[in-house]
């Protein structure tokens, strides 16, 4: 039996009186794409240090690869890439070179083909300075060197922030590429669409919590989908329905959301009903998004109203 890449458990790390961790539990599954979901201040990052054993948590446990992340930092280094949201690269350094220093473990001919692969995907010149970069080249130094190695386990937190469409594209397909040949990658992200895009499994964290955790299909039964129909019947009688949530009629045209699992017994009923036209739209993962953070997304529209 295979042993999941991650597991934490109960991890909690504080900074003075902020808890940015709190009994925080992650699992990672080997081979996989884990999503972590959360907005920033969430605990992501901090979380992502304290795997990288750049952090020790106050209490709780970890372990990556099998190994303690504090006490076995130097030998989990070499098995892991790690992409940070905001890249810091040594000024007078061309690109090139501080790819060399970011993967000066790895060497052959394999990794600079590799290497070299990746800067033409991501259109980066390595002649130049790194003090020229954009923030988006910068982010480029970082994925073009880790992708070049052959970890086992990729950590990319916020790793496209800065990027254009076109290399948001490109980074798609290279961890599509990464799961193939059966590497781990955990993508820490406030994106929704990445996440979907590219996840095999999600854990949402909110104030330094797992709030939720699951495949996306596990996570879409807990949301409810959007139907939208037309009809030219009393569409009232559906509010009787348990599994009906939010009926809206406007003349011949009715919306309403429903329970996932009562989907197969709604349907008789807009049969009954003569429907003429039905779309049923599955939750999105910021539904489920919202369904955590609605409250703090509100109460922080209404500061920034004031």
């Amino acid at each position: 039996m295979t042993h999941p890449a991650i597991v934490t458990t109960n991890l909690t790390k504080t900074f003075g009186t902020t808890r940015a961790l709190d009994d925080f539990s992650l699992t990672a599954p080997t081979g996989q794409v884990t999503g972590f979901l959360g907005p920033n201040g969430s605990g992501k990052s901090t979380a992502i240090r304290v795997l990288l054993g750049m952090l020790r948590a106050d209490s709780g446990s970890a372990k990556v690869l099998g190994l303690d992340p504090w006490a076995d930092a130097v030998e989990l280094h070499r098995r892991v890439a790690y992409v940070p949201g905001d890249t810091n690269l040594w000024p007078s350094l061309t690109g090139g070179e501080a790819i060399d220093v970011l993967t000066r473990h790895q060497r052959g001919t394999t990794h600079r083909k590799r290497r070299a692969e990746l800067l033409e995907r991501f259109d980066l010149d390595p002649t130049k300075k790194a003090r020229s970069y954009s923030k988006g080249n910068r982010q480029k130094v970082s994925l073009v060197a880790a992708f070049s190695t052959d970890a086992e386990l990729f950590l990319l937190d916020e790793p496209t922030s800065g990027l254009d469409p076109l290399m948001e594209a490109t980074f798609t397909e290279e961890v599509r590429a990464l799961r193939d040949r059966g590497a781990t990658v955990l993508l820490s992200s406030h994106i929704l669409s990445e996440v979907e895009k590219l996840c095999d499994t999600v854990t949402i964290i909110r104030a330094g919590r797992d709030v939720e955790s699951g495949t996306l299909t596990e996570l879409r039964h807990l949301t409810r989908s959007k139907v939208t129909a037309r009809t030219q019947a009393d569409a009232t009688q559906l509010t009787r329905l348990d599994a009906v949530h939010d009926l809206r009629v406007e003349g011949d045209r009715l919306t309403f959301d429903v329970d996932d699992a009562h989907i197969a017994e709604l349907l008789p009923e807009l049969h009954r009903l003569d429907v003429e036209h039905l779309t049923i739209t599955p939750p999105s993962l910021e539904d489920l998004f919202l369904r955590h953070y609605g409250d703090d997304l509100s109460e922080a529209q209404e500061e920034d109203a004031s």
